[in-house]
Formats: structure tokens, C-alpha cells, sequence
């Protein structure tokens, strides 16, 4: 595991293992919403992290206090053993966030060039050029690139500063399935020299295949905190699916041991703690075929432990707009 002394990544010289992200009993109130109700997250350094929950459940609130764009009411944040904007200043932290920070003018080398000159040490242009996957575009003015090729650019400037955590809000969102892929290929190399990355994304399949490690929260509170298959594990039973044409959805769920049952065209999916029932009676009851029985997927984990959002905290789109939020768009370092 690489040790962060001082700025960026690969620096062991300190021989001390510092923690990435420390948070303890931190909230934060909009009026009358808490946003965020007394979480603890710790994370060391090279771990991936995805931070999952619905709209209004925190994750933003939570976000900016690690950026140190807004502060907690209570509670205390350490990045790197700093406070957030202290490990900002130091070129610890790189932010890629959804929207913003972009010029649309001038190209995707220039704006690079510009944001390398606000560092008094970064690195070369054309070195995060190539591990964001844009060298091709180098030269095309930043306002004709795709929505994908705009989150890529977005990316090589938080890589920039050689960040020791990168924090990445929805950073796939514009992609193609290849372009998704190549940019995880590249985040799980940086994770290995040691580089933390925290991720949030609607994506839940990519959370399932590139975190190492998941927190779910809902209503402001971390509700589960583990390995992908750890937090499957919290929803017991199984789905059986199969294909029956004209299924009678209310008579399915009526079955024992059925928890709930969807529907789309010919095939229908029964969440059961009794899966082996469920299928011997879908064979010798009615005209299902193509079964198959899967284990509890990531989505099936996120609706059952969110699904009780209350009303005020999904009325809050996770944190009003700030000037400091507007200003931070882009890439922070």
C-alpha cells in the first residue's frame, strides 16, 4: 500500500500510513431537513468506494463537506490527517463533478495548459492527456466534444495535481459502454499505486463490478457499509424468474413466501425466501418456462433499504446550490 506525505500520491518517504477520509458524527441541517444525520465514514487510502443512495438521501451534502465547500454543524472531516481545505491546498483532493468549470472556446489541450498553470507543481499535459484516453482530441475546442468526451477532459484536469483522493460525482454519465470501461480500467490502476477514489453513480452495475467496498445511504444516514457481497447478503431470499405469458401478478404475490413480484412483457420476476417452492409450482401450475434462479442483485439490496425515504428528505435534491458548490464545478485540487 503506498503512504501519502505531503502531496499526491506514490510519496512513502514519511513511512506513515495516514487515513484518506476521516468523518465523525457529522450533520448538517436546511432548515428544517437534516440532510445529514450523525454519519462516521472512514476510508484508507487505495480503497474504491461507490456512494449510492436516492436523490435527497445526503450524498451531495456529504460530498461538499469533504471538499470543504460547506462545513458540518457538527462533527468533525479530515482528509489526509488535514482539514478539507487544507488537503485542497496541498493538491491532495481533485474533484470531477457533473457540470461546469469548462470552457467551451478553446481546446481540450488548452484547457488543460490553463488549469496546469494554477498548480505550482503538476503533471505533464500530455501524460493525463493519455491516462484519461483524449490525446486523439487534443486539438477539437472543448465546446464540439461529446458529453463523454467532455467528462474525460473533466477527469485529466483532477488528475492534474496527482491527487492522493479523487472524488467523482456521477463520472460515467455522457459515456459509451467502451468509453465506461476504458475509464474503470483506468481508475482500478491508479487505486493500485495507492490513489483513493470515492464514486457516486446512478450506475448500480457499476458499483456492483468496480467498488471495493459500498455505503448506502437513505434519510441522511448511512444505512450499510460493506463489500458488494456483504451488502447483498443483507437482503435474504432469492428470484425466481421465468417466462409466462399473461401472468396474473396479483396472484403470484399471493404465493407464500413471495415478497413482490414485477412484470415485463412475457417475464416475470418473484423476489421469495422460499425459491424452491416458487418454482415447483410455476413448473406444475402454470406455463412458465426458461427458469432461473439468481441471488439478490445490488438493485434488489438499494430498494429494499431505501425504500421508506421519508417525504421531506426526498423533497431536498441533497443540497442547495451555493455559490461555493458553483464555483467548485470541474476539478478542485
Amino acid at each position: 500500500m503506498t503512504r501519502v506525505c505531503g502531496r499526491g500520491i506514490g510519496i512513502g518517504h514519511c513511512g506513515v500510513m495516514i487515513t484518506a477520509v476521516a468523518a465523525s458524527g457529522i450533520t448538517k441541517r436546511f432548515g428544517r431537513v437534516r440532510a445529514v444525520d450523525g454519519i462516521d465514514l472512514t476510508i484508507q487510502q487505495g480503497e474504491i468506494v461507490a456512494f449510492l443512495g436516492p436523490n435527497g438521501a445526503g450524498k451531495t451534502t456529504t460530498i461538499d463537506m469533504l471538499l470543504g465547500l460547506s462545513h458540518p454543524d457538527t462533527g468533525s472531516v479530515q482528509v489526509f490527517g488535514r482539514t478539507p481545505r487544507a488537503a485542497i491546498a496541498h493538491g491532495l483532493v481533485s474533484a470531477v463533478l457533473q457540470t461546469g468549470g469548462l470552457l467551451k472556446d478553446i481546446t481540450v489541450r488548452e484547457t488543460l495548459q490553463l488549469t496546469a498553470s494554477l498548480f505550482a507543481d503538476a503533471r505533464p499535459v500530455e501524460e493525463v492527456m493519455k491516462r484519461a484516453g483524449i490525446s486523439e482530441i487534443a486539438n477539437r475546442k472543448v465546446g464540439v466534444c461529446s458529453g463523454g468526451q467532455q467528462q474525460r477532459l473533466r477527469f485529466a484536469m483532477a488528475l492534474l495535481s496527482d491527487p492522493g483522493l479523487l472524488i467523482l460525482d456521477e463520472p460515467t454519465t455522457g459515456m459509451d459502454v467502451e468509453g465506461r470501461r476504458s475509464f474503470w480500467s483506468s481508475i482500478r490502476a491508479d487505486a493500485e499505486r495507492g490513489r483513493t477514489v470515492l464514486f457516486a453513480t446512478h450506475y448500480l452495475d457499476e458499483a456492483d463490478e468496480y467498488a471495493d467496498r459500498i455505503v448506502l445511504m437513505a434519510r441522511g444516514r448511512i444505512v450499510a457499509d460493506g463489500t458488494t457481497t456483504e451488502i447483498k447478503n443483507i437482503v435474504s431470499g432469492r428470484v425466481v424468474h421465468a417466462t409466462l405469458p399473461g401472468a396474473d401478478a396479483a396472484a403470484l404475490a399471493a404465493l407464500p413466501g413471495v415478497d413482490g413480484v414485477d412484470t415485463k412483457g412475457d417475464r416475470v420476476s418473484l423476489h421469495t425466501k422460499d425459491s424452491d417452492a416458487v418454482a415447483r409450482h410455476l413448473l406444475t401450475q402454470t406455463a412458465a418456462r426458461d427458469l432461473e434462479i439468481t441471488a439478490q442483485n445490488l438493485e434488489s439490496v438499494f430498494l429494499a433499504l431505501t425504500a421508506d425515504t421519508e417525504s421531506d428528505a426526498s423533497s431536498l435534491t441533497d443540497s442547495p446550490t451555493s455559490p461555493a458548490r458553483t464555483a467548485g464545478e470541474g476539478a478542485l485540487s
